[in-house]
């Protein structure tokens, strides 16, 4: 318990001076490459993360293509410098292939894969800064990334994390000191609007009692979350439509939509 004092002082406030449900600062950018079909960035505190998406396209290898939906692949890496502890493996550990199925499992469930059978779109992750939140970025990233592409989605998908700590305060959004010295972590992606759940991953186990509220956080996260991203996604299409036009009205059709 004297290592979990620290994580929220006598005045209230966290060590990086946030509230217990007050979530990172969130910058993020479309269409940061050329290259790819679609791509994005975004910084979640002092964890930044980059996205590129490749496809439809049809597959290399015919064997993995199916007849009715559209094969997802991810790929994650972590830079060399992304974090304090210098990494000899960027990619292909235990740790990036299982980050990348779970990443698969999640995005496969918002694109609509049934639109592009026989093909095969790739997603990219590339961890500049690990601090916390890692698949949280990448899920809030992708998603920003695949809008860029212009490759239909069921709906926002957002992910967030959450923790209880002392006295049974709840935290959102964990920094990667916290959940070194605080209590087991939540991570979530769902769907904002209809609540739905699409992925849940706990770091240890909790206990029955606190996990409904623990779950509750993160879910409130992720609809924070979804309005940042969907901020940024009205200012792109503006911001990219002002050249022909037609940007502030497809801006408009978006307000009346939601």
């Amino acid at each position: 318990m004297e290592d979990e004092v620290d994580i929220i002082n006598v005045a209230g406030f966290r060590e990086d001076g946030r509230l217990p449900h007050e979530l990172r600062k969130i910058s993020c950018k479309l269409g940061v490459f050329s290259e790819p079909d679609g791509s994005a960035f975004i910084e979640q505190g002092l964890t930044k993360v980059l996205v590129a998406v490749y496809g439809p396209h049809q597959p290399k290898i015919k064997s993995k293509s199916q007849h009715d939906v559209a094969v997802i692949n991810c790929q994650y890496s972590t830079a060399v410098f992304s974090s304090c502890d210098r990494k000899r493996r960027p990619r292909g550990d235990r740790k990036s292939t299982e980050m990348s199925l779970h990443l698969r499992q999640a995005l496969s469930a918002v694109i609509r894969t049934d639109l592009y059978p026989r093909s095969q779109i790739d997603i990219y992750f590339e961890v500049l800064g690990d601090f916390g939140g890692n698949f949280s970025a990448c899920i809030n990233g992708a998603t920003l990334a695949l809008i860029d592409a212009g490759i239909p989605l069921q709906e926002y998908l957002c992910a967030c994390t959450a923790s209880i700590v002392q006295n049974n305060t709840t935290l959102v959004d964990v920094s990667r000191m916290e959940e070194n010295i605080g209590g087991p972590v939540l991570t979530v992606a769902c769907f904002p609007e209809s609540g739905k759940i699409v992925f849940m991953d706990m770091s240890q186990r909790f206990h029955i009692d606190y996990l409904k509220q623990v779950l509750e956080v993160a879910i409130e996260g992720c609809k924070s979350v979804k309005k940042i991203l969907d901020e940024v996604v009205r200012l792109h299409i503006a911001e990219v439509g002002s050249m022909s036009g037609w940007g502030k009205d497809a801006a408009a059709q978006m307000e009346t939509q939601t």
